[in-house]
Formats: C-alpha cells, structure tokens, sequence
C-alpha cells in the first residue's frame, strides 16, 4: 500500500470505524493532525470552547448514537481539563476513543514545556490507556483501542499520538476494528438454576441498570417482572431499561446514602440484579443490605460487577436480554398457578397504585416551572428527546416528560455537574430530527455553558432549560442529611452553596454565545417561553426561576 503521512491515514482509519465527527479542542502538538482535519472529507471537526465542554458533547453523541464517539485533547494540559467529564463516562461505559496529541517522542528526554506523562493521567479514567511511539502501528492501536471501548463493559479509551509519529509516512492498511459480538446465553441448566431461587419469592425486587438498555432488554425485564410480580429498581440507571409509566418501575434507588436504598429492598426474599452493580452510592451500606435467607441471582456481562460488594446465590456473566429471554420461557413453563396467581396479584397492587398516583399528581401547584412543563408536554405530546442534568428538579421534569421510550432520555451519572448542556448538543448532532432539550440546574449549568456557543457556531438546534433556584440545592439536601444522622441542630447553609450573588443574567449569556434566550418569572411567562423555544430557529435558552 502507498505511504502517506500518519496524520492523513489516521484520519482514513477513523472513517473506515465509523467515527466521521471529531469533538475537540486545538492545540500546537495537534496543529499538524488538525490541518489534514480540515482537509479530509466527509470527516466533521466540532469545536468546543474548552476540553470538559468537548468531552461531554462527544459523550452525548455517543449516548444518543448508541456508538463511539471520538473526542480530540490537547496534550496535559487539555486532558487534564477533560479527565472530570471522562469519569462520568467512565461510570456511565461511554465508549469514547479518546486522542491527545504531544510534541514528539524525540523530546521525551528534554522534560520540556507542556510534556507530561498522558498514559498515567489517562489511565484511572479509562479502560485502556496507552502511547503510540512507533509509526507503524499507528493504525493497529487506534483499531485495538475502539475494540476494547465498543466491547462490554464499554467505556472510553485513551491513545497518545506523538506529532513526529503522525508525521511519518505510514503504510498500514485501514480496516475497520473487529468489535467481538457478546449476545452470550446462559446454559440452560443455569437459567434453570435461577427460576428456581426466584420462582418461590413472596417479596421478589428486581435491580437493573443500563446494561439492560445496552442489551435491548427491556422487554425481555418487562416480562421476567410480570412473571414474578416483581417491584423493579433502577440502580446506576441513566438511560430508559424500564418505561417510566409501567406499573411495577418504582423509581431510583438512591444515588447518595446506602440505608435508603437498603429501605427499599430490605424485605425483599428474592432478587434479580441486571445489568448494574449494587450499590453506586456515595456513602453506601457496608454491611449487605438484603435480608438474611434472601435469595440472589446476578446477571451481567461485566463478570468484575457479579458479586463485587455482596454475595449473591448465582452470578450468570451472560448478555442481558438472552439470559432474561430465557428465564421468562423457564418461569413461563415451570410457576405453579398458586405461584402465577400470586404474581398477578401483586401486579394488580401495583397497577391500582399507579392509577391513584397518577391522579394526585395531577393536581398543578402553578409554579412557573410546572406551568413551562405541562406546556412543553402538551406541545410536543412527549416526542422530544430529554438530556436531564436537572437533580433536585428532576422529579418534576419526569413527572411531566416521562421517560417511556429507548433513546429518549438521558439521566447524568457519575457524580460531578456539567452534563446536561453539552450532553444536549451531542444529542441533538445524533439526532437532528428530533427535538432535543437538556435541563440544568444554574450551578451546574455554569460549568460547561460555552456547549451553547458550539451549538451556535455549528448550526445545531438544541434547547437549553436553566433550573434557577439560586444555589446548589443538591447540597442543602445533602448536608440536612448529614446533620440529621449526626445529631446536629440545624442551622443556615454554608455560604458556599449559595448562588444568589451576584446575579447570573442566564439568557443574556445565552445571548452573548450566539443563541437566543430569555427569562421566566412568571406562570403566566412560562407558556409563551415554551412557544418562543420550539419555534426559535437554532438554539435556544429559557431560564426559569425557581
């Protein structure tokens, strides 16, 4: 094969993978790299502000694709400003294919401006890191590094690329990564094996995360929780593994302290955890929170999250949806009427709870913030895309825009803010038939607004929603918590949770980035925002007071 420069076939090898948008942001080491960029064809260059900004756009398009995303750093310096939006993809598996480019392995030894060790800066916030050093493999690492995040538990990897590596002729052949097919089944006596520890459950829970998403698997859930009559749990979820509106989904375990999620499953005498580990929280329970006898079946492709924290009676490391296929046909030939009847029956309690839920909550308080989401959910009957940074203010968004179908909404994870704004931007790049509205709190959207000015400058048409409620109200709740549980009289927040002053002029913000904005203070306000947002053409930002 004819040699060409490292740079311009690295760029054929990103093509032949699929990846044909780059997220990033420019620096010297990368000039000659982003030059034959700029050149390519049918190769998109995203730019972004700063390095956090493009790593959460990349990891919104790869949620919202359901692939890889390729996200370009600047040497140390922007790979450190990157590694905080890394970990949250790191938590949630998004397969990101991660470059940084550095001056030269040439220069290893000078210790000069801007050299720093990128491998080990890279590696506790990826599933690979590595370091490029010889210009005939250029090709085979990128192909190794996609591999390994498009392979189960996916997540992002890592590659350095030297400018005098990629400044070599290279003569590599491009070919797109072989990415291992993992639909694995359990064995049949396995299945087996687990209908009988469940079967016999007067109390069953059911513990899923977003492996069932990444599977397909939430028919298949859906079944195996009517079969059982099971309350389900969503753990470590941040896409839809369950539709919001199904009588048995009973919400979120907690995110933040252990004896709440313990609370919720404390009675339960068997449990099926799938697709997640137990427990994410914070402060999580150390001790096991399931009762003494109970019964516990694991399935998941990530055999390192079976029984990682806890015992459990059957870990199955097997795909989601065919190991809970196959359960469902087990249970379907093997419960007992009294066993099916009592199934029926705790499903019945479920289904007339919901029914009376859904007409309490119907009852709309007139804040502004109620009156800006009924009116969206009437406007667009629900067909538009949620990217939901929201926290505190979360509950009500889901209780007007729940999340029903695959791909429609998008939880933030991994602990730290700055999501929800780029997170849309990537989303609505994926996806630009459909509407797309991230929600933020005013804290967390602070950390990553310029994602408005790359919504601007490339022409995509996300909607922007500002949760003002002056202060990072996450934190008051979580420090009532804290007092509570130490016995400590309460008292005024820290100062340093408050947001109030001084005055953050969100929509002339969103304004000064090239998108359009304005402000809610009113109910009476909130339904004319909601017009004004869905007929602005290009992006645009309502920032409702709280």
């Amino acid at each position: 094969m004819e040699a060409t420069p490292g740079r311009e076939r690295l760029i054929e090898q990103f093509k032949a993978d699929g990846l044909n948008v780059m997220f990033g942001n420019p620096g010297t080491v990368e000039q000659g790299f982003l030059d034959a960029v700029d050149a390519a064809e049918d190769f998109r260059y995203v730019l972004a502000l700063q390095e956090t900004v493009a790593a959460g756009i990349a990891d919104g398009y790869a949620r919202a694709t359901g692939g890889a995303a390729l996200l370009q750093l600047h040497s140390g310096v922007g790979l450190g400003n990157g590694i905080g939006m890394l970990y949250q993809s790191l938590r949630g598996h998004t397969p990101l294919v991660v470059v940084a480019g550095d001056a030269g392995v040439r220069y290893d030894a000078m210790d000069a401006q801007m050299a720093s060790d990128l491998v080990a800066m890279a590696r506790p916030v990826t599933k690979y890191a590595t370091r490029v050093t010889d210009p005939r493999s250029v090709l085979r690492t990128v192909r190794r590094a996609v591999k390994i995040a498009l392979t189960p538990p996916r997540g992002p990897v890592f590659v350095a690329l030297p400018m005098d590596v990629l400044d070599e002729l290279n003569s590599e052949p491009v070919l797109p990564a072989t990415v291992p097919l993992t639909d694995v089944s359990p064995s049949p006596e396995s299945v087996g094996r687990a209908a009988e520890l469940l079967a016999s459950a007067e109390r069953p829970v059911l513990l899923v995360g977003d492996g069932v998403a990444l599977s397909g698997a939430q028919r298949e859930l859906a079944a195996v929780a009517e079969l059982l009559g099971a309350d389900v749990y969503e753990v470590d979820s941040s896409e839809v593994n369950i539709a919001a509106s199904h009588p048995l989904r009973r919400g979120q375990t907690g995110h933040m302290f252990g004896p709440h999620s313990k609370e919720l499953i404390g009675d339960a005498d068997g449990v099926l955890i799938v697709g997640t580990y137990v427990f994410p929280e914070v402060f999580p329970e150390l001790e096991s929170p399931f009762r003494a006898g109970a019964k516990v079946v694991h399935i998941d492709l990530n055999a390192y999250e079976i029984a990682k924290n806890h015992p459990v009676d059957l870990g199955l490391a097997a795909d989601p949806r065919q190991a809970l296929r196959a359960l469902a046909g087990v249970l379907e030939r093997q419960l007992t009427p009294q066993q099916r009847a009592a199934a029926a029956a705790r499903l019945d309690v479920r289904t007339r709870e919901r029914v009376r839920a859904a007409g309490a909550a119907g009852e709309d308080d007139g804040t502004p913030m109620t009156v800006f989401l009924r009116t969206l959910a009437e406007r667009t009957g629900g067909d538009l895309i949620v990217f939901d940074e929201a926290l505190t203010t979360s509950p009500l968004v889901t209780r007007h825009l729940p999340a029903e179908r695959p791909g429609d909404y998008h939880l933030t994870r991994g602990g730290s803010l700055g999501v929800g704004f780029p997170g849309a931007v990537g989303a609505k790049l994926a996806r630009p038939d459909r509407l797309v509205v991230g929600f933020a709190g005013d804290g967390g959207s602070m950390y990553t607004y310029q994602a408005l000015w790359t919504a601007a400058r490339h022409g995509i048409d996300a909607k922007f929603v500002v949760c003002n409620n002056r202060k990072y109200r996450l934190l008051d709740d979580n420090i009532a918590q804290y007092w509570r549980e130490r016995d400590i009289p309460e008292h005024g927040f820290p100062n340093s949770f408050d947001l109030s002053h001084p005055e953050i002029d969100f929509a002339g913000l969103a304004r000064s980035l090239g998108a359009g904005g304005m402000r809610v203070e009113k109910p009476d306000e909130a339904v004319a925002a909601v017009g004004r947002m869905l007929s602005h053409p290009g992006p645009f930002l309502v920032d409702v007071q709280i």
